[in-house]
């Protein structure tokens, strides 16, 4: 079987799973955002490359054909600007591997203003510039209408010379990204987007995100800057990306619905189904039906299989406390309906015939009437020493056994001189208050004294015994009267159970002592003696 969880352990995982999926979604949400901006910029980063490398293939094909010392500067080695000697790594060209990874945020990068526009540009554009630009405008016009990004190829002085857009001539050395970009450095940042025309519908090709992502990244050869391409793109927002992925949401939005489903059926199933099988155990017992309350096959949680195994004792408990109370009442009734019969029987003799009797035939019947109360009387008061029994609770008291036994002995000795005590040299101190010892060693002689007569003679004995690391005292009362029946040796401990009747017998003195003994730990055992009858009560010993 296996081990079951605590409820403190499915509440916290319920509890968990119900925390993370808003927590889930944000996180989900906030990626997905990052990853919008990443993928947009890692876009442009591959186009930039391409076109960088396009550019340069182009601009050294010019001006190797042209003669060094010309009016077009034809000399390569001294064609555009070194790169600068700053504390940021530059592309380099020769490398083996250069990668460059997409690294924007929305949430943590500094969004810049809009960009200042470009103005007119106070030198004349490098002519080789021009021309590379020139053969390279058809790759520019097919990868704007495929991607929608705006591109711009610059010369060494920061002149566009290809463009996608109208800016052909002009000057961006104003932009802090072209700067950079002309020293060497690949540059990406985002800026504000601000657009007069409304926000497009979801299902248009426009993007309505605030910003827009630039990617600037330099044309180097032999460590020298060639020019620049700088890109830029708006990358998705959010809403537009979510509708995009409408179909996938719809199925993560199922897989949360069947994540919800199954811990309601968890909590159904480690809860609500064990509470719901204990309540209607709690009806059918209230409803009086024997042996409805059971353990639970199936509890769940371990809190809910102690409950259940605790209900079910506590059923059990219940019903063996009702059918004692049920015999209880009944013998009491009984006890009490003999008596009760004989007084009345006698006052009525007495009040109809009084005048008619001699002197003593109504002493006879007075004396009838006064042992019947005396047998009352007893029976009330074994009554209540056996409530008393039945509700003591064990406290902190400890008791001497070889003092309490011998003042028990020696109080016998006064009136039955026929009491013999044993024991050795141990010594031991029982979990029971003295006066309970003595309660019990008392009931014990007494009824040795009641069946065996005021000839017969008793004997206690007083032995330290071990079991299983406990130790234990056990207390011997025997006698050498006539013993007990093999019939009658099973219920001696029986409520009400006596064969002494006629001798004021009311057969709750071994009741009492079982019940003590028991409240207490310990246990009681009879057995024929040779002759006679011998009591054991074993008691453990205090720690």
């Amino acid at each position: 079987m296996l081990r079951q969880p605590h409820l403190r352990t499915v509440l916290v995982l319920v509890n968990l799973v119900i925390l993370l999926l808003p927590l889930g979604g944000i996180a989900f949400l906030r990626l997905y955002d990052v990853e919008l901006v990443r993928r947009t910029e890692s876009n442009l980063i591959v186009q930039g490359a391409l076109f960088a490398t396009a550019y340069k293939d182009e601009l050294l094909r010019l001006l190797a054909a042209e003669p060094p010392g010309s009016e077009g500067r034809g000399d390569v080695s001294s064609y555009g600007v070194p790169v600068s000697e700053s504390n940021f790594v530059a592309v380099v060209d020769n490398a083996e591997l250069a990668p460059i990874l997409p690294k924007l945020d929305a949430a943590t990068d500094i969004v810049w203003p809009r960009g200042a526009k470009a103005v007119p540009s106070l030198a004349r554009p490098d002519p080789f510039a021009q021309a590379a630009a020139e053969r390279m405008r058809p790759m520019l016009e097919t990868a704007r209408r495929v991607t929608l990004a705006g591109i711009r190829v610059l010369d060494f002085r920061g002149t566009v010379v290809g463009t996608t857009g109208d800016e052909l001539g002009m000057d961006l050395m104003s932009r802090p990204e072209v700067r950079r970009c002309l020293k060497g450095e690949h540059v990406s940042l985002l800026r504000e987007r601000v657009s007069d025309n409304p926000t497009p519908p979801l299902e248009s090709l426009s993007r309505g995100n605030r910003t827009r992502v630039f990617v600037a990244m330099p044309v180097i050869h032999d460590n020298r800057v060639l020019g620049a391409v700088v890109l830029s793109r708006t990358p998705l927002d959010i809403v537009k990306a979510l509708y995009l992925k409408r179909y996938h949401l719809l199925a993560a939005a199922l897989v949360i619905i069947a994540a919800v489903v199954l811990v309601s059926v968890l909590t159904s199933y480690t809860i609500t189904r064990p509470v719901a099988s204990l309540i209607g155990q709690a009806e059918r017992v209230t409803e009086g039906k024997k042996g409805a309350a059971v353990p639970l096959d199936n509890p769940g949680t371990r809190e809910v299989a102690r409950l259940s195994a605790a209900f079910a004792g506590m059923a059990v408990t219940l019903q063996k406390r009702a059918e004692y109370i049920g015999a209880f009442a009944s013998n009491v009734s009984h006890e009490f309906k003999t008596p009760i019969a004989s007084m009345r029987g006698t006052a009525e003799l007495l009040r109809d015939h009084m005048d008619e009797m001699s002197g003593a035939d109504r002493e006879r019947f007075l004396k009838m009437l006064e042992d019947d109360l005396k047998r009352l009387e007893r029976l009330v008061r074994r009554l209540l020493d056996l409530a008393r029994a039945d509700l003591v609770q064990p406290g902190n008291e400890s008791a001497d056994v070889l003092e309490v036994v011998e003042s028990a002995v020696a109080r016998c000795a006064g009136a039955w001189p026929a009491v013999t005590l044993e024991h050795g040299d141990e010594t031991a101190t029982v979990k029971m208050a003295a006066v309970t010892l003595d309660s019990i060693l008392s009931n014990l002689l007494d009824n040795c004294r009641q069946h065996g007569g005021e000839h017969v003679h008793a004997h206690v004995g007083i032995k330290i015994a071990e079991t299983n690391d406990h130790q234990f005292v056990d207390i011997t009362v025997s006698d050498d009267g006539p013993g007990i029946s093999e019939n009658n040796i099973s219920r001696v401990f029986e409520q009400f159970f006596t064969t002494s009747r006629e001798r004021g017998g009311t057969g709750l003195g071994l009741s009492i002592v079982d019940a003590l003994v028991s409240a207490h730990g310990g246990s009681i055992t009879v057995e024929q003696g040779s002759p006679g009858a011998k009591f054991t009560v074993r008691l453990p010993c205090c720690d």
